[in-house]
């Protein structure tokens, strides 16, 4: 998390079929150890000018020197309303979530699925932002790659994500 220290603001864009359907905003605080990130999410689906789909999500995330402390969400999905608290629990050193979709303890390796911290990438599983499940995954570095955004190119890595999630 320490290489993070300079970034106090992160957004991007969310397009669908090369379209912008919503925004994902990060907002990064510090205060002596600890880190609180704030992050919330909008987008809409639309086909023939009706909404199919529909997603909202406001979270709040915190770390003390460096280490996972908690994290806490609220989504409203195409009307349905979900949720997920996750805490470090340092007597068992593992996560105990309490989310709509899940309920109970988890390994610490864990990370929460939040997509602004680069660590997923070598995490075995991901916990949902969203209701708290726990998604196995693999991930498989495919390359080096230079993209163009606005005119601008630059250098990224590509990765593929995959689970057995049928979610």
């Amino acid at each position: 998390i320490g290489h993070y220290n300079n970034l106090n603001y992160l957004e991007y864009e969310l397009f669908r079929n090369n379209k912008p359907i919503g925004y994902h905003k990060y907002y990064f605080k510090r205060e002596n150890d600890n880190l609180e990130i704030k992050s919330e999410v909008e987008f809409n689906i639309t086909k023939l000018g009706v909404n199919i789909y529909k997603y909202k999500a406001d979270s709040n995330e915190y770390y003390e020197k460096d280490k996972f402390l908690s994290f806490s969400a609220k989504t409203l999905q195409n009307k349905k309303e979900k949720y997920v608290n996750i805490k470090y629990q340092k007597d068992k050193n593992n996560l105990l979530i309490d989310g709509s979709s899940y309920k109970g303890d988890a390994d610490i390796n864990f990370i929460v699925g939040t997509w602004w911290n680069h660590e997923i990438i070598d995490a075995k599983a991901q916990i949902s932002a969203v209701s708290g499940r726990i998604i196995h995954q693999k991930v498989n570095f495919l390359g080096k790659k230079q993209i163009n955004i606005n005119g601008k190119d630059y250098n990224a890595l590509h990765y593929n994500f995959s689970s057995s999630d049928i979610n």
